[in-house]
């Protein structure tokens, strides 16, 4: 009999954590998901959005619905998901500045980036390319930092706006080899490439899209990468640790999150779909011609990453003196 009562309890059990989820829960998705993106349309982070929606909805059955909710450096996005229902209808493509970098420039940001968000998965990183203008007199990373060295503050380099990707990895380069340049803000990557090309400014530490049919048309030079690893992309672009400069690595990253709260079972069915997808070939090509690594990972492990990258971009924004005017 004591078999016969086992399974009887473990039927008792089952029934009663059924019932413990709630209808609701139960039956997600049963209408359409909506992802964030906060940034406009047609950059990585947009196109990212819009391929991992697409692949969802083909396996969930539901519509995935982007919506572009620029400003800020993403944290207008950002902070109308933290204020969401945590009923899994609601998804930010998370990206760097919004969800790490921010709360050391905004500090009236009205979301906090660790308690108010649910992590689901990281899913790529990307580089930032040291890029300039031919016309410098320099061939190769350490010729660029006796560039920079002879003449203090009199190399010019362009960026996306205060506190942009590409301003802080500048940033991190000029504490880790001891130059100083003058920041030229744009309110984004077009006029700031445009300036490049015309000798306007010196230098951009941008991203691949944005300089490699500029480098194939022999219109910029790049010197170096901002990961620790050489990009597939770009084989022969050589490290800035290759180059002699420590301390300057640097890798944006995106990521699929929600309000906070979000039921568990939710966060990990979502987690398991969005890693099947990121295997998908079609998926892994498109990221990797934009110059992207996929991550995946488990939620936990993206949990445990956030602190200490948190921590990381505080501490550059700190030893650099950055601000938001």
């Amino acid at each position: 009999m004591a078999p016969l009562h086992a399974s009887r309890r473990q039927l008792l059990l089952a029934s009663l954590l059924t019932a413990a989820v709630p209808a609701w829960a139960q039956k997600w998705p049963d209408k359409p998901i909506r992802m964030v993106v906060g940034f406009a349309p047609g950059g990585f982070t947009d196109v990212l959005a819009r391929l991992l929606g697409q692949k969802l909805q083909e396996r969930l059955g539901q519509p995935v619905i982007v919506e572009n909710k620029p400003g800020a450096a993403g944290t207008v996005g950002a902070a109308q998901v933290a204020k969401s229902p945590a009923d899994g209808y609601t998804l930010l493509l998370g990206h760097s500045n919004s969800n790490a970098v921010a709360p050391a420039l905004y500090p009236k940001l009205p979301y906090d980036v660790l308690r108010d968000f649910t992590p689901i998965i990281r899913v790529a990183t990307t580089p930032l390319l040291l890029a300039i203008n031919p016309n410098l007199p320099a061939t190769d990373v350490k010729s660029f930092i006796a560039l920079a060295k002879s003449k203090p503050n009199g190399l010019t380099f362009a960026s996306s706006g205060p506190g942009s990707a590409q301003h802080l990895a500048a940033e991190r380069f000029m504490l880790a080899t001891g130059i100083q340049m003058t920041h030229i803000p744009y309110k984004g990557s077009g006029q700031a490439i445009v300036d490049l090309l015309s000798g306007n400014v010196d230098l951009n530490f941008e991203s691949p899209p944005n300089v490699l049919p500029h480098l194939k048309a022999g219109k910029l030079r790049v010197l170096g990468i901002t990961t620790e690893k050489r990009s597939p992309l770009m084989p022969d672009v050589p490290t800035l640790a290759e180059a002699g400069v420590s301390n300057a690595e640097m890798q944006l990253w995106f990521s699929v999150q929600g309000p906070a709260g979000m039921p568990q079972p939710i966060v990990q069915q979502l987690n398991t779909e969005f890693a099947s997808i990121l295997k998908l070939p079609e998926v892994a090509e498109k990221i990797a011609t934009q110059g992207g690594e996929i991550v995946a990972g488990s939620a936990k492990e993206f949990a445990d990453f956030l602190p200490k990258d948190v921590a990381s971009w505080a501490k550059l924004i700190k030893d650099g003196n950055i601000r938001i005017d």
